[in-house]
């Protein structure tokens, strides 16, 4: 869609998944947009990411189940060319932590307990998984085909998508939003857990996710069983470049290093419910750390110089599966910037 009105010019602070979606959205609708980023999209936390699309560690539930069907659709859409955008269908299962719990997939049978009713009641085909379905000493569960999405192969169809609706992304460390707004009309913070430091937001924290890449012995479906707040989580995501193990999910950790003992804990606990990963050989150990906070913010202000500044950071685990919902409404809050700006010209 392509705005009737003069377009901006805008400064995106951030190259991974939420801010590329968020220039994209921008640069489509007809603003001039520049992506600032210190890292490039494959050094972001963005390309560790897993790809599930399904709402995780994320604040506050009701606006991030909205975001979650918006990205939900897109990626759906994207998945009919997944050598092209990185995003395929692919069908799981979400289980209940034995013995109930309120797990990502809470043992409610209208899924108000863990707050991801209007999710369930948005994906198609979801279904209570039965007995047969699911592995052994696991009580409940879901089965659903969603978007699963190959991060790094994804970064760079998004970085492809940018450049040809005409935006731009620069290599450059940020050292104020007021710089990043000095030749701007907008800024758009998209800094994930930069934000810390340069809004400056104490809130913002790092929840570190360790996890482990294996040749997949076969699983072609993904599994995750992981309580709300657990600090070890169990998941399986059938990826091209091989099956993801993982987790872990370690509030305030800022370290980026894999720790061995926890990679063998993390094989050992997938490999209890699915034996034939004890003898996968390991290709790859990954840390990504999960820019949290108690909820997103996705607010506008105005920076002491003057220019208004979107604020999308804060997502935790959940930033693929929220992105192009988010993005939605920073180019919903970007026009409400253009027409006062208009208004204030007649």
């Amino acid at each position: 869609m392509t705005s009737n009105t003069d377009d901006l010019d805008v400064r995106v602070v951030g190259g991974g998944v939420i801010g590329l979606t968020s220039a994209i959205a921008l640069a489509e609708d007809g603003h001039r947009v520049r992506v600032l980023s210190r890292d490039t999209a494959a050094g972001t936390t963005s390309a560790v990411a897993g790809g599930l699309c399904w709402p995780y560690r994320i604040q506050p539930y009701e606006r991030a189940v909205a975001w979650s069907v918006r990205s939900f659709q897109v990626l759906t859409d994207l998945a009919r060319r997944p050598e092209e955008t990185g995003a395929r269908m692919v069908t799981g299962t979400m289980t209940a932590t034995t013995g109930g719990g309120g797990g990502a997939a809470a043992d409610a049978g209208d899924g108000v307990e863990d707050g991801l009713a209007a999710w369930y009641a948005a994906v198609p085909g979801l279904r209570r998984a039965s007995a047969e379905e699911l592995p052994e000493g696991c009580a409940s569960g879901w089965r659903a085909r969603t978007p699963l999405v190959d991060m790094p192969a994804h970064l760079r169809y998004l970085e492809r998508r940018l450049t040809a609706a005409g935006g731009v992304v620069e290599r450059v460390e940020v050292a104020s939003l007021e710089e990043a707004g000095a030749s701007a009309d907008v800024v758009v913070n998209c800094s994930g857990l930069g934000a810390r430091e340069l809004v400056p937001d104490p809130g913002v924290h790092p929840v570190q996710g360790q996890l482990v890449v294996v040749e997949n012995p076969g699983i072609e479906e993904w599994y995750v069983s992981a309580a709300s707040g657990a600090t070890d989580t169990t998941y399986l995501l059938p990826q091209p470049y091989g099956l993801v193990v993982g987790g872990t999910a370690r509030e305030n950790s800022w370290s980026t290093e894999p720790d061995p003992a926890v990679a063998e804990a993390i094989v050992a606990r997938a490999a209890r419910r699915f034996p034939e990963l004890a003898r996968a050989w390991v290709l790859a150990h990954k840390v990504g750390l999960r820019p949290a906070r108690p909820a997103v913010r996705l607010t506008v202000e105005r920076l002491s110089g003057g220019v208004p500044c979107v604020h999308n950071y804060g997502h935790g685990g959940g930033g693929v599966t929220v992105a192009w919902g988010c993005a939605d409404e920073v180019l919903r809050m970007v026009r409400e910037v253009q027409e006062g700006r208009e208004s204030a010209h007649r």
